[in-house]
């Protein structure tokens, strides 16, 4: 079958257009993404609990309302996922860990409960690292989740199992949680896109483990895509306590507005960053590109050090209020790595954690004045190109932590910044890489109309089948 026929392929753009012209039934759309998780997920482990019955269920209701002309929103009928350290009713949280249990939850996060407002399908549950404390997807209770591209390789994290189902279009829409660049590292290693909103414009609740440094959003294959699942979920809910008001009416209003009369700043490296020569190149060409489609690059560094310490202080302290919460048995169950990190908060006192957060403040305010002078601000989405599965950071290199191969992201986590990962190519080993837009705070609708426009001209390419099978 090809692509064309086969609506497990379909953008959710497609889907909702072809419910609208009764050529297409919803539930035909469903199982073709349970078709496709059927058929990759034991590959790429993807998934950690689909709910097919459910998923049925959910698409009858959506084709009987599409059929009388009143669907919920553009979404109803859309097949999507969510993350395993989102609550959704009827299914567990299991967060990745031996430590939590299979008991369902009793109530809806607001972003899955926005999106069964609106008539989305719940095809499931997608992986991530224990609590989503690294920028990598393998854990102790589900194991690893594999890159679709090259299934020896990690497809980053925490939003792993939501970024190699993307790729793979497992589901034309995929809910992620981005804390340090949850979203856009694994967006980054599978060739896909991510989007971080600005903090508080997507709620979320209960919150994570370091609530002001996270973001909901979507991975998705389009820009329109991401657009309309932000319309969803990207409504202000007072369960939330950290969120507030303000989002866009649509999302996606100014996606054909092109690149004319923005000035996008190109920062190779921030000034203190290591990157791998073959994703430089990549995004040097891409900001070749974006100059080509009209905008105006200026090669600038935004003007700040290295916040690794402030993130740290805050993230590694966040790992620790989780530790000592667990017993002493429950510890021995937990991912050595993020006991580590925790073991490290030990040694720190609250001034120096209080005077991170004095760090975090500057930090902010250097990149709002700069974004005073420059629309966006480009870099790599991560400085490495996907590496050995099963390893927190690339053998060899000598890095301890995972914080050290991503430097491009946590800093707009820092600073609350709408950011996204752009797929721009691949290296010259047939791997994909990412750049990253950023913006001030609220731009969110800016930052999506540079990634479109530049999609539209330079469209990303996707793994029919994950690879070995992909090359045999």
């Amino acid at each position: 079958m090809s692509t064309q026929s086969d609506p497990g392929t379909w953008t959710a753009k497609q889907l909702s257009s072809a419910y609208e012209r009764k050529d297409l039934s919803p539930l035909e759309a469903t199982r073709a993404a349970l078709d496709r998780i059927d058929r990759f997920n034991d590959t790429v482990n993807a998934y950690v609990l689909v709910d097919r019955e459910g998923a049925e269920k959910a698409a009858r209701a959506s084709a009987q309302r599409w059929g009388r002309g009143e669907p919920l929103s553009a979404l109803d009928g859309v097949p999507v996922s969510v993350k395993d350290l989102t609550d959704v009713e009827g299914w567990p949280s299991r967060e990745g860990s031996l430590v939590t249990s299979d008991t369902a939850c009793t109530s809806d996060a607001p972003p899955a409960r926005r999106l069964r407002e609106a008539g989305a399908v719940l095809l499931g549950k997608t992986n991530t690292p224990e609590f989503g404390w690294k920028g990598v997807t393998d854990n102790r209770l589900f194991g690893a989740t594999a890159n679709p591209w090259d299934t020896a390789l990690t497809p980053g994290g925490s939003s792993g199992g939501a970024a190699a189902a993307c790729a793979l279009n497992m589901g034309a829409l995929h809910q992620g949680g981005d804390s340090g660049g949850s979203i856009r590292i694994p967006a980054s290693f599978t060739g896909v896109f991510g989007f971080k909103p600005t903090f508080g414009w997507t709620p979320q609740w209960p919150p994570s483990k370091s609530p002001t440094l996270s973001h909901i959003g979507p991975l998705a294959r389009t820009v329109e895509d991401a657009a309309m699942m932000l319309n969803v979920i990207g409504r202000y809910d007072y369960v939330d306590p950290y969120a507030v008001r303000g989002q866009p009416e649509d999302w996606g209003a100014d996606l054909d507005q092109g690149l004319r009369g923005l000035r996008i700043a190109y920062s190779p490296d921030l000034g203190y960053a290591e990157v791998d020569e073959g994703v430089a190149t990549r995004v040097r060409e891409a900001a070749g590109k974006l100059e080509g489609l009209g905008a105006e690059i200026v090669e600038i560094h935004p003007g700040f050090e290295s916040p690794i310490d402030t993130f740290q202080k805050i993230w590694f302290t966040a790992s620790l209020d989780l530790y000592l919460a667990c017993t002493a048995e429950q510890r021995k169950k937990l991912d050595p790595g993020l006991v580590d990190n925790a073991r490290r908060a030990e040694e720190w006192s609250a001034v120096e954690f209080f005077r991170a957060l004095s760090a975090r403040a500057d930090l902010t305010r250097r990149l709002e004045r700069f974004n005073r002078d420059y629309h966006l601000l480009m870099t790599p989405s991560v400085a490495v190109p996907p590496f050995e599965i099963n390893h927190d950071t690339p053998p060899g290199s000598r890095m301890t932590d995972w914080t050290e191969w991503s430097p491009f992201s946590y800093p707009f986590n820092l600073s609350q910044q709408p950011a996204a990962s752009v797929p721009c190519g691949f290296t010259d080993e047939g791997l994909p890489v990412g750049f990253q837009l950023a913006g001030g705070k609220h731009d969110d609708v800016r930052v999506l109309r540079a990634a479109h426009a530049y999609l539209q001209a330079h469209p990303p390419r996707f793994p029919t089948v994950p690879d070995p099978a992909e090359t045999a």
